[in-house]
């Protein structure tokens, strides 16, 4: 049975380092979307860097992937973008899911993370009147004062 969702919330990424991050759930995006900072690919592997000034619990984590591919990515504004891609989990209440994630510089925007239709397809519904309602219904073991 499906999940109700709400369109924002609040994840862990716990392969990543990253824990209590703001995401937007985006049913008009196909892929999902995760910030990332400095991206420099050294022969079979692809060191990332997640830090911002402006999203919260994006401190200087840094990643290497030794599996990463490239994506075209269709923009809100409509515009083609070649983007890395990696492998990575994401927990929902809870419960810890797989997930594909483009990386992107995304400083300037309200939300570090975008949560697209090819994860969420066979595993939530969206209900747009509510929010934070896995975070809310979940245990944390990272905690953070807002």
């Amino acid at each position: 049975m499906k999940k109700i969702i709400g369109r924002v919330d609040v994840v862990d990424f716990p392969n990543l380092g990253l824990y209590n991050i703001n995401v937007k759930i985006d049913t008009g995006a196909y892929t999902s979307a995760i910030h990332c900072s400095e991206i420099i690919e050294e022969g079979n592997t692809l060191r990332c860097i997640f830090n911002s000034a402006t999203h919260q619990n994006f401190g200087k984590t840094e990643i290497v992937f030794d599996t990463f591919w490239c994506t075209d990515v269709k923009s809100s504004n409509g515009y083609k973008e070649n983007r890395y891609k990696v492998k990575s989990e994401v927990v929902f209440f809870g419960k810890t899911y797989k997930i594909n994630l483009t990386l992107s510089t995304r400083d300037d925007m309200r939300f570090p993370v975008l949560i697209g239709r090819q994860f969420l397809k066979r595993k939530f519904i969206v209900d747009v009147d509510l929010e934070n309602i896995s975070f809310l219904t979940s245990k944390h073991e990272h905690s953070y004062t807002f």
